[in-house]
């Protein structure tokens, strides 16, 4: 009774350590992420301009703001000289936006005079007077939003608590049964606790939930390899469940790195692009500084493009007239080779109608309307092919101080383009093949949505877009109708309506993965089935509030992270009936003792040996099975498909159960009978006919289960087409079992601890041909299945 105890603490200790270190494990992955947190402002206190760290700045401080700082705070702007921030963590918009000092009647998120907290300076400078830190700024309030988010519980977890509860539930009431049978028969009360506690741990598969945690942990390691690091193990097996992945554009799909990639000019001749260069690199903030460029990254994209085809010329800058998100334009005005010049680059709608002439034929010529059908054909025919388009005009000489932007001359336009990533068109047509929809969510336009869909495959047909003043305007039952297109895309999306989208998504049944990288789109992250933040481009709260971090900010490794989630849930199963067909062998040695009057064959303790011993290793060899080769050319599975259904269930425990039953008491009556037993003779359990013949039956149940690993290596697969020895752990695993079998059987500790006496050699020969015939009749079923189907 003391051993039992003490095994029963022992069960409830493996799988309470299991669990911590592999979360252990997870979090501390996260918590070097969050060391790239921490950083220092400038501020000026006491009239002194000095250093603090970003968690020390209060209300009332005076911020410092120069290229490349991060804002620690939200702040009113009273300086500025040429500012420009990027906002991308908290409104979702990649785009930077430029910043004055003076006073603007709008919401707070569109005020032009206040920094966030977790913006970037792209450009200029500032100085700002901070009115809210840590959770009260517009970053936190999202962050206290997001705690309120239910994330609720993963498939896989569900599946679990059912197991459990069936298994429980049917343990308790066998026990019961046979406690009842046993007082009828006559049997003393201990006997038959003794004989009921053996029942209920027969069938209760002890070391299940270690073997599910470290089959997830694996999983996760193997994801990791491939760029997607797991925060939470049970987001390995729900990545894999997923049914709709909701995907931001930039960064994800795309490289997140603006390139110019085409130019057009009137008539395409070398004066032209001269001009059109010169254009796009005098009328730019960009600089090439210490071999790296530094600026906006659109401003980048334009300047790297035009210095490498001129060279590193210079002009004098006379006057600038700054970006601006109203006007969509930027001027300057130099002086070039002694002449002066105004270069303007903008929006084609707002350069396009200052414009009185079109360059063309190396001179400025009137512009007719020949000239602006040919510039608005060639400006959609760019914008379709998913490009962000800039006009770029100059005027020179004439009065330019008194009237800059006017008179101007068309010289052309660059379309510049965030590429899309190679692997993604390959990942896309995986995710169809696997029946799973994928759902743009960007805040980009519907035209350049529209190009990136087509480029990646998302888009085939037509598919039904949706702005965000349409989805501002639509109601739930309008929103879910929409949602059942097979194509959909959102453009000009707000990061804080992305979480009704997926509300209402997980309303329609759907399993829901959501990218995203923003601090707004934390509450979405929870609120998805899977959150899949983005580790470079991510901030710090999207990556707290995701289930799963991608290294390489790559769509492609969501893609490769389901496919291993999808392998995750097949191989617990496989582990599954691998350890309930043991439970049978198990339980029908203590059915035999009470219906046919026999000494007990197995002892409670010669069962843990196998459940939390020998079995253990070859379950989790099954659990680094490899994907299947058509595992993702199959549907999602069906939510209402249990983790055991009848036929894993009739499986394990009317088919290789038995099998393996038979193969331990034959050992068990094999010693027996050598020895000189007679039927309905007594043994004392401390005989040694007794020990060897109980450690034949348990040896006959361990031998039978190295047939059963590669039985259960598929369900419907051959081993050998699988490849034999395709799965290299197996055979470590076995090997470790019949070193662990050995030292239980002829090992004097062993003999001690399991009540086990050391065997002949015909006593391991009777068991062993079980071992083939449970692989032989396992690939005969499986042959006989093939062939029905």
């Amino acid at each position: 009774m003391m051993t039992l105890g003490l095994a029963i603490v022992g069960i409830i200790c493996i799988n309470a350590v299991f669990t911590f270190i592999q979360e252990y494990k997870a979090e501390r992955s996260i918590e070097k992420l969050r060391l790239l947190l921490p950083f220092n402002v400038n501020v000026i206190r006491g009239g002194v301009e000095i250093q603090v760290e970003a968690s020390e700045i209060v209300p009332g401080d005076v911020i410092l703001l120069s290229e490349g700082n991060k804002v620690p705070a939200d702040a009113r702007l009273f300086e500025t000289a040429g500012l420009m921030v990027n906002n991308a963590s908290v409104t979702g918009e990649s785009e930077s936006v430029s910043l004055q000092q003076e006073p603007f009647a709008c919401e707070l998120l569109e005020s032009k005079n206040i920094v966030f907290a977790g913006a970037t300076v792209v450009n200029g400078s500032g100085k700002a007077v901070v009115f809210s830190t840590g959770m009260r700024t517009e970053f936190g309030r999202i962050a206290h939003l997001t705690s309120s988010v239910e994330a609720g519980i993963s498939p896989l977890q569900k599946e679990i608590i059912k197991v459990s509860r069936i298994i429980a539930i049917l343990a308790a009431l066998t026990g019961i049964v046979f406690f009842l049978i046993g007082h009828f028969i006559g049997r003393s009360f201990w006997e038959n606790f003794i004989f009921t506690i053996g029942v209920i741990i027969a069938l209760v598969p002890e070391g299940l939930l270690p073997l599910v945690t470290m089959s997830l942990s694996m999983g996760s390691e193997r994801m990791a390899r491939k760029k997607a690091l797991v925060k939470k193990l049970a987001s390995v097996e729900a990545l894999g469940s997923v049914t709709v992945i909701c995907t931001d554009k930039t960064g994800t799909l795309t490289r997140n790195k603006m390139e110019a990639k085409e130019f057009w000019t009137m008539d395409d001749s070398p004066p032209s692009t001269e001009i059109l260069l010169k254009t796009a690199l005098f009328c730019n903030n960009a600089r090439f500084i210490e071999g790296r460029y530094s600026g906006d990254p659109t401003e980048i994209a334009i300047y790297s493009y035009a210095r490498r085809r001129l060279g590193d010329i210079k002009a004098e800058r006379i006057l600038e007239i700054p970006f601006d998100s109203d006007r969509k334009m930027m001027t300057t005005v130099n002086k070039l080779d002694e002449k002066t010049f105004v270069f303007s680059k903008g929006a084609m709608e707002s350069i396009f109608p200052l414009c009185s002439s079109v360059f063309a034929g190396g001179k400025a010529v009137p512009m007719n309307e020949e000239h602006k059908g040919i510039a608005m054909d060639n400006y959609n025919l760019m914008m379709d092919k998913g490009q962000r388009v800039l006009a770029f005009a100059y005027r020179e000489g004439g009065n330019i101080i008194d009237a800059v932007e006017k008179e101007m001359v068309f010289v052309g336009l660059i379309g510049i383009e965030d590429s899309l990533r190679p692997e993604v068109p390959d990942a896309v047509r995986k995710c169809r093949e696997a029946g799973i929809k994928i759902i743009m969510i960007t805040g980009d336009s519907a035209r350049t949505a529209l190009a990136v869909g087509r480029e990646a495959g998302i888009v085939k047909n037509d598919p039904v877009v949706i702005e965000g003043h349409e989805f501002l305007r639509m109601s739930d039952n309008e929103l879910i109708e929409r949602l059942s297109a097979k194509e959909i895309i959102f453009a000009r999306m707000s990061p804080k309506h992305k979480i009704r989208v997926v509300s209402v998504l997980k309303e329609r049944g759907e399993r829901v993965a959501v990218t995203r990288d923003g601090v707004n789109d934390a509450p979405s992250l929870k609120k998805a089935d899977v959150g899949v933040a983005m580790g470079i481009a991510g901030t710090d709260v999207a990556k707290e509030a995701a289930d799963i971090i991608l290294l390489d900010d790559n769509f492609a490794s969501i893609v490769n992270a389901i496919e291993e989630g999808r392998a995750v849930y097949e191989n617990i199963r496989k582990f599954i009936v691998y350890i309930f067909a043991s439970n049978i062998a198990e339980l029908v040695p203590f059915l035999a003792y009470v219906l046919l009057h026999i000494p007990l064959p197995l002892t409670i303790i010669q069962i843990l040996a196998v459940d939390l011993g020998t079995d253990m290793l070859p379950a989790l060899a099954l659990g680094a099975e490899r994907p299947a080769k058509g595992i993702m050319k199959q549907p999602p599975r069906d939510p209402n498909e249990r983790l055991l259904n009848l036929r894993r269930l009739s499986l394990a425990f009317l088919f290789l159960g038995p099998i393996e039953a038979a193969a331990g008491l034959f050992g068990y009556f094999y010693v027996l009978d050598a020895g000189g037993w007679r039927w309905g003779e007594a043994l004392p359990s401390d005989s040694v006919l007794y020990m060897q013949a109980t450690t034949a039956c348990l040896t006959g149940i361990v031998v039978a289960q190295i047939g059963n690993v590669f039985a259960c290596r598929s369900f419907r697969e051959s081993v050998f087409s699988l490849g034999f020895f395709s799965n290299k752990f197996i055979f470590g695993a076995i090997a470790i079992t019949v070193m662990m079998q050995l030292f239980i059987v002829y090992h004097p500790w062993g003999n001690a601890v399991f009540s086990t006496f050391p065997l002949s050699v015909s006593a391991w020969l009777t068991v062993v041909p079980f071992a083939c015939g449970l692989l032989v009749a396992e690939e005969l079923r499986k042959f006989i299945m093939r062939k029905w189907r």
